[in-house]
């Protein structure tokens, strides 16, 4: 057991293969990979590429950017050279991977359209599509934000590129204020994708 805790990428082969056990285990009962099957599939995916961005974007609001003044001088660029790289590849990439799976999610289920334009076809009177339309909005502009305004401010804050010295401080505050609203927004999106699925 100590191989497989020990690695992290032996951790996660084992998750995914307890994984293929439950489908295995939901074929045995009478369960088929039909196109009800790769939907879910397709959920899963989504649901595990959210929580990675998700409880990174909360990790670096609660935990990394509150705890930052208190760090020694000597001891922050073990945080800012190491930490924080490494966690913004794995935030960056589970936006990029929630929204992916969120559309593709969004199409198979045939409510894309629907949901981008909050239900204005059925003249907004569908409160699920309009719902779950909110929610898609609100990640756009969360991945939106990720990869556009947070990551590279990041990228001249933590010095991964070449920037003039007195342009870090001001890149770092902008990557934490568009953090901050992503954190905002991170509440009522999820409020909206469950409530889509589970009150209307």
């Amino acid at each position: 057991m100590a191989a497989i805790l020990t690695s992290l990428r032996n951790t996660v082969i084992a998750g995914f293969v307890l994984s293929l056990v439950l489908i295995l285990m939901f074929l045995n009962w009478g369960g088929t990979l039909d196109y009800n099957f790769c939907a879910f599939l397709v959920r899963w995916l989504h649901v595990i590429s959210g929580v990675m961005w998700i409880g990174l974007l909360w990790y670096f609001n609660f935990v990394q950017i509150p705890n930052m003044p208190s760090i020694p001088d000597d001891q922050k660029p073990a945080v800012s050279k190491v930490i924080a790289p490494a966690a913004l590849f794995w935030f960056r990439w589970g936006a990029m991977s929630t929204i992916v799976f969120g559309i593709i999610l969004a199409w198979q289920n045939g409510y894309l359209l629907d949901a981008y334009t909050l239900g204005a076809a059925e003249g907004f009177s569908v409160h699920k599509n309009i719902a779950i339309g909110i929610g898609m909005w609100l990640g756009t502009i969360m991945w939106f934000n990720v990869w556009f305004v947070i990551w590279p401010n990041q990228k001249i804050a933590l010095g991964i590129v070449d920037a003039p010295a007195d342009a870090k401080p001001k890149a770092g505050r902008t990557a934490m204020l568009f953090s901050r609203v992503n954190t905002m927004l991170s509440v009522p999106m999820l409020f909206a994708m469950v409530s889509a699925q589970n009150i209307y």
